[in-house]
Formats: structure tokens, sequence, C-alpha cells
């Protein structure tokens, strides 16, 4: 059901001075950096763990997958937190688990280990959402568009920094270790920078949080993944494969059923799949999936040995990040132009925009990939395309709710964006796996070009459901800058 309801008026107390926004936006940025620092940085050492811990390509991508997995399930629920208790407390609370995390990651001696460490990391995904409803609460509505795009974009230049980082560690230890005790200053010193700057002015709501709600969605989203990455060791049709897969059909009806009746859900499902929020939540899981599939297929072509496998660069670990350099330039400039683009066009049809150029960059690498200049345009291209789409996305996500639910509702636009690369890391390893050169386990070059036509394919219909919503739901109405602030639509 619908309805329109009054939202908050815009009072002197209610935005942050000028000059401070500043400063919290510089520490949400720096804050946000560092935790999409820590959803890549392994990514370039998943060949060297697979012959540290002597395991296969689908056991080793958890050390990833676990990471996203934990962000899914914690993203909704900090983030109602956040709308309870406040941002901050839970954007501290967040930088403070990733502290840990990265501190039994850097101290296992065990793949399960480093596993649990990395979903400790994970938590901290909610972070960005976290951030983008304190820029609503607060920010005054001129700036919150390129607010949130300048912090929605952090996601790709931390992820390229991550590589990197990771890349000049490892070209002078054998050790995964040094990586994680970097993470770990890192995100206490941006919790630090947190701690000082940001204030909390949002409304702040009463309840109960949902933690059967967050058991459920944790299961569900263990038995699909874990279906979809074993499926060919084990075999699509096995007793084990088939048991996952009707586990997580199961408690995702479980889930749905429990959602609907308790109070105070995880995800309220108005907002998850409204009218108006179906369509910027069904575009996040295609944007997810697009990306993080990105960051596993770019590492591992780039360090495959063309004169041994027929095709990549053969780089190395710190090339890896070097070759995602246009990308990260290219974001930040995008990111910072999406709001004017927004503002011409609506965040809807700028969105459209982005996921096409997102689309474009796959597509080139499944036609030409053979140099490095291949990479290099690649890595430019998805920079511009996610720089503009995760601007308006981050818009989108917000643009109906009222400010005491700004919280809950980024939140689950991210969860969705997490468990769309969280599948992407499934379904890729699965396809590499399945296509390999006869008597090794090394994927053939055409299982590449397929996983860039399947990535491809998925920004594609980002693109069409982000056309369909402003075509739909009109184009200019709804961003913060243009919205009445007397009505904001809501969904129950």
């Amino acid at each position: 059901m619908t309805r329109a309801t009054a939202a908050p008026p815009s009072t002197p107390g209610r935005s942050a001075p000028a000059a401070h926004t500043g400063l919290v936006l510089f520490a949400l940025a720096i804050a946000g950096m560092v935790v999409s620092v820590q959803q890549t940085l392994v990514i370039p050492l998943l060949p060297r763990l697979m012959q540290h811990f002597d395991a296969s390509v689908t056991t080793v991508t958890w050390v990833f997958t676990a990471s996203l997995l934990a962000g899914a399930v914690a993203t909704p629920l900090l983030s109602r937190f956040g709308d309870m208790y406040g941002k901050k407390t839970m954007i501290l609370l967040a930088m403070a688990l990733l502290t840990a995390g990265s501190v039994v990651s850097a101290l296992s001696d065990s793949l399960g280990v480093l596993v649990a460490g990395r979903a400790l990391q994970g938590v901290s995904s909610a972070m960005i959402p976290l951030a983008i409803g304190m820029i609503r609460d607060t920010f005054p509505r001129e700036k919150v568009t390129t607010a949130i795009g300048l912090v929605s974009a952090t996601m790709g230049v931390g992820g390229t920094a991550g590589m990197i980082v990771t890349g000049l560690i490892a070209d002078h230890t054998d050790s995964y270790r040094p990586v994680f005790w970097i993470a770990a200053g890192l995100a206490a010193a941006g919790m630090v920078l947190v701690a000082v700057s940001a204030k909390d002015l949002g409304a702040r709501g009463g309840g109960r949080p949902d933690l059967v709600g967050a058991a459920l969605l944790a299961g569900f989203l263990v038995s699909l993944l874990l279906g979809i990455s074993e499926g060919n060791a084990w075999g699509w049709t096995s007793g084990k494969v088939l048991g996952l897969f009707a586990a997580a059909a199961v408690l995702c009806a479980v889930w749905v059923a429990v959602e609907l009746r308790v109070r105070e859900p995880l995800v309220r499902l108005g907002l998850l799949a409204g009218p108006k929020s179906l369509t910027a939540n069904l575009a996040s899981v295609l944007l997810g999936f697009s990306m993080f599939a990105a960051f596993t297929l770019i590492s591992n072509f780039v360090q495959s040995p063309k004169d041994k496998v027929g095709y990549g660069l053969g780089g190395s670990v710190l090339d890896v990040g070097l070759y995602m350099l246009p990308s990260t330039v290219t974001m930040l400039v995008f990111s910072a132009l999406a709001g004017r683009i927004a503002a011409r066009l609506g965040p809807a049809f700028t969105l459209a925009i982005g996921s096409v150029f997102a689309g474009l960059s796959y597509v080139w690498l499944a036609v030409s990939n053979g140099h490095v200049y291949d990479v290099l345009a690649f890595s430019a291209i998805q920079g511009i395309g996610f720089g503009v789409a995760y601007a308006a996305l981050g818009t989108l996500a917000v643009q109906h709710v009222p400010l005491s639910q700004s919280g809950i509702a980024s939140g689950i636009n991210s969860l969705v964006r997490t468990a769309g690369g969280s599948i992407a890391g499934a379904v890729t390893a699965s396809v590499l796996t399945s296509r390999v050169i006869p008597h090794t386990p090394i994927p053939t070059l055409h299982a590449y070009v397929l996983c860039f036509w399947i990535v491809a394919a998925g920004a594609g219909l980002a693109a069409l459901v982000a056309l369909y919503h402003g075509l739909r739901h009109g184009a200019h109405h709804v961003s913060d800058e243009t919205a009445p602030s007397t009505v904001v639509t809501t969904a129950d």
C-alpha cells in the first residue's frame, strides 16, 4: 500500500554547518574507501592462497565470498540499528569489526580461520549505506546528490587501491599476513577520523532488532551460494546440490513469511519490492553482479601466463592494480559529475547511462582481450560506468522514503547489491571451473569470454530496468534537490 506522508521540515538545526559538512564528507569518504579496500585486497592473492592451503578454486573463492555474504546479512541489521540508535554509532561499530577481522585474518594459520576473519571484515560493508543515510539526514539538500556520489565512488576507488596495496606487498614477500595488518591500521585510522568529525543529527526510531530474520537470511544466502559454487564439483543433479537449492527455497519462503509478520522486520519488504523500490533494488543486484565479477575475473586473467596457456598478460599481482588505475580516475571524475547529470535527467536515466557504459566495457574485453591496451580501455570505460551508475543508485535508493527510514532503505539497496556480488563470485567460479584446458585446472580463454558476455548482459539488464523506472515513475521528481519538501512517498 502506498501513502503520502509529510516529510520532516527542513530546519536550520537539521543540517550541519557548511564548513563542517566538508570535514564529515572527507571522513566518510576515507572510511568508505577503507571498507572497499578490504573487499578486494585478497583477490590478487587467490592464486597464491590456492597453493598455500592446497585448496581448489571454488574453496579459496570463499575467502572473497565470505566477506560479501557477511556484508549482505549485516548491512540491513546495522542499518536498522542506525535508524534506532544513531548512524555514527553503527559506523564506528562497523569499523571496529573491520579492525578485529583484519587482526584475525593476519593471525590465521588455516583457511577456516582466514574465512572467519574475512567474514568479520565483511560486516563493515554496512558502513556505506549508513554513510549515505547520514548524508541525507544532515547535509543541505543542494549537496546531497554530489556527496552521495563521492561516497559511492569510494567502492571502486578503494577496490583498485586494495589491489595495488596487495600487489606492492606481494612483490616483497610470500606471506599474505602483512596485507591484513595494513588493513587493520587503515580501519583503525578511519574509525578515529569518523569519531572526531561526524555528528548524529538524524531522526531516530524505536523498536527491536529482527535477529530471527537475520539468521534466516544468512541460511538462505549460504545455501544458495554453496549450491552454485559447488555445482560443478558435486554435480548439478547430485543430492547435495539439489538439497542446498531446496533448503534455500524453503528458507527464503520462511524468511518472507517472518518479515511479513514481525513488527520490526530486518527488511521491510515494501522497501525491497515496493512499486518504486523494486526496480532500484533489481538494478542494484545487477550492478553488484557486474562490479564484483570484474574484480575476480580481471585479477586471474591478467596474471595468466600467455606463453603457457595462450591468453592473459602474464602480469604480477601489482600489475592487476595498476591496470585498474584508469578506472579509479574516471570513476572519481564522473561520480562528481553525476550529480549534475542527475539534476538534469533524473537519477533513473542517469543510472541507465552508467549501466550502458559498464556493459560496454565488458563487451570490449569479450571482443578484444589480447593486449595491455584492451585491459586499460576496459578499465577506463568501466570507471565511467560505475562512477555514474553508483552515484545515481545511491540517490535512487532513498528518494521515496522518510528520513527516519533512510538508513534501512539504503541498507536494503546495499544488501541486494552485495548479494549480487556474492552470486557473481559463485557463478564466475562455476563457469571457469567447468571449462578448463585438458588435464589441467586452468580455465580456457572461452570460459573467460563467456563470463565477460554474462557480466555485460547483467549490466545491460540494469540499464533496461533503470530506463523502465524512469519512464514509469518519472525522471525529475525523484531527487533530494528537486523533490517537494513536504511530501515523501513510501510503501508499506
